[in-house]
């Protein structure tokens, strides 16, 4: 049967075949530019369509000669738009339109004086196993995916392996979820499998809610066809016929790129029925959110799908047993289905060759903040958060002081410089006081209040309280007023103490992991910062200058004279001509940091105001 210019494949023989067509193809020089979403926020569109426009006026054929696509992310986002060359590796930040001629002449007649890769410290200093095709494949392409060992795995699975030997293969690698819990997917899976249920369902959690987190939108936008080739593994190894990608409803060009990939593998006959000859069938389908955060918690996701409110439910049965439509139901997130492939075909030992005996494999991270290179950053479970952010990230930005990093998304915690030799893994996270979460990494510098922090996140957590729980739902709002107080100068005694007490009760008696982990930027702040909490209290003073009115300004020797920040003051409070001439009438300055924000020489800080010393 002809599905336009492919044949389906029927067995793995012919799946075997088409690979070694596609590998035995002579590479061209590829130039790729990156489609992630933030190089397509960037401009990345129109240098794609400015380099194929100039390539047809200096008559460079792109099908034969070169090649010139769209790829996933390639990782450094804040320098986008980003065209690698490749197999040679040499990549380019911030290209513009204008630059395509020289784009295409670096990619026909080379330039050994490009950038490379592999001398970028931001990739050179990685483990890309899971994003190993990003920026050097195009996410629209089956034969891309191919041609780099695509459905390797699916092809040992259905002629080596029982589902009841790829779930000991899973449980050996000691994979597990990266969506934040780190439940070993094996048990999981086994779980599931020996249910005697006649329906199961098995799923992907694309609803990725975190403040400054993008792992899961970039891997459905760049390596679609592993997430979904994790998913037929996993629906082959516990015995379910249709999986559901709950994708949130933000992340458009994800639900494309996914819709597009399993269009794709129908017309091939790798979903549907009796896949590659082998008697075993699958569907996959994609269900988008609504954009509630809380959705991301497994009986929320699937109360969604069912078309029901997504609010948790009480888990004394197991979704393994009752989940999706009260069946057996398996559910992991994204990255967690991209690293099913990986393991099938090199194996658990190769798995584990990398990250530690409890955390074994690689975990992906969304670094940004107070950063010099933001991004998506591939590392091994156990490197230390310094490696992150100081080896793969360049340290802060501008050069300012480390003060702190949150990781696992507003319901993790923040980490102060003590914490930098930290192993980042799901059990020495926990200890220290945070979590995995899902892979977010927040850095800050000294200009960071953290009892405005913990405001941030708290805020973001009242809203996103699907109310179910009274713990999570009062405790949430609680939590927040006393907050409010304390960065608007309002606080009484007692309220450290009320906020620690407030949050160990979430902690202990919330319904579901939202409410549980609810009062974890509360209380790692608290416990790490209580020095900064006391000034705020009991002087009314914020040293990092962001709580409106809580400190004045102050001019030190370092001031040059440039006279920028007289102009943003409000109340015309900063006045002088000359270097180390200007200075801040205390009485006028109302503490809203705008000086702060211009000075290009640190020359101006916070400090406490006058009569509360």
């Amino acid at each position: 049967m002809k599905t336009g210019t492919r044949a389906k494949l029927s067995s793995v023989a012919e799946l075997r075949k088409f690979r070694e067509e596609i590998s035995s193809r002579s590479e061209r020089t590829s130039i790729w530019v990156c489609g992630g979403t933030a190089c397509i926020a960037w401009g990345a569109n129109a240098v794609l369509d400015a380099i194929r426009n100039c390539a047809a006026q200096m008559g460079i054929d792109l099908g034969a000669e070169l090649r010139c696509e769209k790829s996933g992310c390639n990782g450094q986002c804040e320098r986008g738009p980003i065209v690698e060359i490749s197999p040679h590796g040499w990549v380019y930040h911030k290209v513009k339109p204008e630059d395509a001629p020289k784009i295409l002449q670096y990619a026909t007649g080379g330039d050994p004086s490009s950038p490379t890769a592999d001398k970028n410290p931001f990739s050179a200093n990685q483990e890309k196993r899971v994003l190993r095709r990003m920026g050097r494949s195009s996410p629209l392409s089956v034969e891309d995916y191919m041609a780099t060992g695509g459905f390797a795995a699916l092809e040992r699975a259905l002629t080596e392996l029982s589902p009841e030997g790829l779930c000991r293969m899973v449980s050996e690698s000691g994979l597990r979820g990266r969506g934040g819990g780190g439940f070993k997917a094996g048990v999981k899976w086994e779980s599931c499998r020996k249910s005697e249920s006649s329906v199961k369902y098995i799923l992907v959690n694309g609803d990725e809610g975190d403040p400054g987190a993008f792992m899961d939108a970039a891997l459905m936008e760049g390596d679609p066809y592993a997430v979904l080739e994790g998913l037929i593994l996993g629906g082959y190894a516990i015995g379910a016929t249709n999986g559901f990608i709950y994708v949130r409803d933000e992340y458009p060009v994800a639900v494309s790129r996914l819709q597009n990939a399993i269009d794709s593998l129908r017309a091939l006959g790798l979903i549907g029925e009796d896949i590659l000859g082998s008697g075993y069938s699958f569907d996959a389908a994609i269900c988008r959110g609504g954009g509630a955060f809380v959705c991301g918690e497994s009986t929320a996701l699937m109360a969604s799908i069912e078309g029901r409110a997504g609010t948790p439910r009480v888990k004394y049965i197991r979704s393994t047993e009752k989940g999706l439509w009260e069946e057996p139901t398996v559910l992991n997130n994204v990255e967690t289905w991209a690293n099913v492939p990986l393991i099938v075909e090199k194996g658990p030992e190769w798995f584990r060759s990398v990250g530690t005996e409890g955390s074994p494999g690689t975990k992906i991270f969304a670094l940004v903040g107070k950063v010099e290179n933001t991004g998506l950053v591939e590392a091994p479970m156990g490197a230390t958060l310094r490696q992150v952010i100081f080896g793969i990230g360049g340290g802060v930005k501008g050069g300012r002081p480390f003060k702190a990093v949150q990781t696992g998304g507003p319901s993790g915690g923040c980490l102060p410089e003590s914490a930098l030799d930290t192993g980042i893994d799901f059990d020495s996270l926990t200890a220290a006081g945070s979590m995995m979460g899902s892979g977010g990494m927040i850095v800050m510098d000294d200009r960071t209040c953290m009892v405005d922090v913990a405001r941030y996140f708290t805020n973001f957590l009242v809203d996103e309280s699907c109310g179910k729980c009274v713990p999570c739902r009062e405790g949430t709002r609680k939590m927040k007023v006393i907050l409010d107080d304390m960065a608007s100068g309002k606080a009484q005694a007692g309220d450290i103490e009320s906020l620690e007490e407030i949050g160990e009760a979430m902690s202990a008696t919330a319904l579901c992991g939202l409410g549980q982990s609810a009062a974890n930027p509360v209380l790692s702040t608290i416990k790490y910062f209580r020095e900064e909490y006391g000034e705020h209290l009991n002087e009314g003073f914020c040293r990092a200058g962001v709580c409106a009115g809580m400190y004045e300004a102050y001019i030190s020797e370092k001031c040059v004279g440039c006279g920028l920040c007289v102009k943003p003051c409000p109340t015309s409070a900063i006045s002088g001509k000359g270097k180390n001439s200007f200075e801040v009438d205390g009485k006028l300055c109302i503490g809203c940091g705008a000086c702060f924000e211009i000075c290009k020489v640190q020359a101006i800080s916070p400090v406490r105001r006058r009569g509360r010393l």
